[in-house]
């Protein structure tokens, strides 16, 4: 299975941990990605509208900046959330097992924190730079 829409080469997990320095090998999986089957993830676009809508509570989130070409290289596969193609999935390219994000295919990791009164579109300007599709 293709994406149905043009995939960028970096998308990004959202997490609300910190991940471990250095980055190991594999991340576990967050409850709702096992859960679902699949590992849920944001183009740069998408990702303050992803952190309003799950991490509303949360005041500091971490961002894993996935290399798009390194989860292809090892057979992932990637679809679309029907009608909102700024939320890719990522599939295992066999049915019940997993491609894990780790040191081999994130690209860097960045802490974004939100102040009182801020939202997350405000607080991830500083990013900007960072946040790039490309």
């Amino acid at each position: 299975m293709a994406p149905t829409y043009p995939l960028p080469a970096f998308i990004y997990k959202i997490v609300p941990t910190p991940v471990p320095s250095p980055l190991p090998d594999t991340l576990p999986l967050s409850e709702l990605d096992a859960a679902d089957g699949f590992i849920h993830l944001s183009t740069a676009e998408q990702t303050p509208v992803t952190a309003s809508l799950f991490f509303a509570q949360s005041t500091e989130l971490w961002l894993l900046k996935v290399d798009t070409r390194k989860t292809l290289d090892a057979g992932g596969v990637y679809a679309w959330v029907e009608g909102m193609p700024r939320c890719p999935h990522l599939y295992a390219p066999t049915e019940g097992e997993w491609l894990h994000l780790g040191r081999g295919n994130v690209a860097g990791v960045n802490e974004v924190k939100r102040g009182d009164g801020q939202t997350w579109a405000e607080a991830f300007k500083q990013l900007d730079r960072w946040l790039a599709d490309e």
